[in-house]
């Protein structure tokens, strides 16, 4: 733990799903000391203080599914994961998990042991999130179809040993042969379990629920969709209690309108994710995504060949910009969707996603207009 004392007042404070106007938080040695609201915070000792201003506060933002910024590509590992997480920390973003995409098995668990390593050295990395290769071909997305396969007891070994208790996500399609084996298998080794990149209909998806998977991938893209006679995995997991819905509300993905549906429809639920590649942050070209070529044109990530959505290039403080104003949300059920909901959903919810005292003090001061003012992260202002 680093920082000293810091104290932050006269703020709108969002947080577990309210709003507390004039309060104040107090950080000592990395973690939240103090809050109230009012006055009292003139009797709180610190060092160093902030004058919000009537701003808004938020924990700091958690991201579970991100791949990239900053023109950095984490399947690159080193360097390059540090590079894309201090683009998307200038967002608010002050805790990630690295997400990797479809690889040889092999690689990808060299890939996970990177990341493993990097987290003695880097504390905004709470592990890695598999996105592949155990997933339907037929709805691959920005997947190397060769590279897609049925999960297998020897694989599940190998990758967890490599990631040595770090594997916070794995996505997977429960109905390949297999899948419901390395649902139970994963959720049993304390893995997040996804259902996404699926051919699963509602059933399928349920079943995948009930034996643990606990969260739906990017909800809408690339599985069936919601139909009034075929539900489908977004009906199964908004059913479903405990289940975490993640959306990409970046006005591509998914239509605004719908993410207020599936806010509505699943409260307390919703994680909002980037899903980021490499070109969030940086300006529009041609990049890589595993080892599939994506154009980026007008801030929208494609694949070169198929034109299949490639990730995007959001970052977390415009996502809960876009659902807020775009989509209606109140800002307290879409702050928690950046906080609270996705640090329980790998595990962190004890000690990350709120400003309670004894949390990690990781925080972001936004305006009016929900753009970033101010980072702190683990007590110390970052941005």
């Amino acid at each position: 733990m680093t920082g000293g004392d810091h104290l932050i007042h006269s703020a709108r404070l969002v947080d577990g799903g309210r709003v507390v106007d004039d309060a104040w938080v107090r950080f000592s040695d990395g973690l939240v000391a103090a809050v109230g609201s009012g006055p009292s915070w003139r009797s709180e000792s610190a060092s160093a203080s902030t004058d919000a201003a009537g701003a808004w506060l938020t924990p700091g933002f958690v991201d579970i599914h991100v791949h990239g910024g900053g023109g950095a590509s984490f399947d690159d590992g080193g360097e390059h994961i540090v590079r894309g997480l201090d683009l998307h920390q200038r967002h608010g973003t002050t805790r990630a998990v690295v997400s990797l995409v479809t690889a040889p098995v092999a690689q990808l668990a060299e890939r996970a042991r990177g990341v493993a390593a990097l987290m003695a050295s880097d504390r905004r990395i709470l592990g890695s999130h598999l996105e592949g290769p155990f997933l339907d071909v037929g709805h691959k997305g920005a997947h190397e179809p060769s590279l897609l396969r049925p999960a297998t007891p020897t694989d599940l070994d190998t990758l967890l040993e490599a990631a040595d208790g770090t594997l916070r996500q794995v996505t997977l399609a429960p109905e390949l042969p297999g899948g419901m084996e390395a649902v139970r298998a994963f959720a049993d080794a304390g893995v997040a379990v996804a259902v996404g990149h699926t051919a699963a209909d509602y059933d399928q998806a349920l079943a995948a629920f009930e034996a643990g998977a606990r969260i739906l991938t990017h909800a809408f893209n690339a599985m069936p969709g919601l139909h009034h006679r075929a539900p489908g995995p977004v009906a199964a997991a908004a059913r479903t209690a405990g289940v975490t819905l993640e959306v990409v509300s970046d006005g591509v993905h998914v239509h605004p309108e719908v993410v207020r549906m599936l806010f509505a429809s699943a409260p307390g639920r919703m994680a909002l994710v980037t899903d980021a590649m490499a070109a969030a942050g940086s300006a529009d070209g041609d990049y890589l995504l595993g080892s599939l070529a994506v154009e980026v044109r007008g801030g929208v990530a494609r694949l070169a060949g198929g034109g299949s959505i490639a990730g995007s290039t959001l970052t977390l403080d415009d996502a809960l910009r876009r659902t807020v104003r775009d989509s209606r949300v109140p800002i307290a059920e879409a702050v928690r969707a950046v906080t609270e909901t996705p640090a329980a959903t790998v595990g962190r919810g004890h000690d990350l996603g709120r400003l309670l005292p004894g949390y990690v003090a990781d925080a972001v001061l936004l305006d009016d207009d929900i753009a970033v003012r101010g980072v702190w992260r683990d007590g110390d202002r970052v941005v």
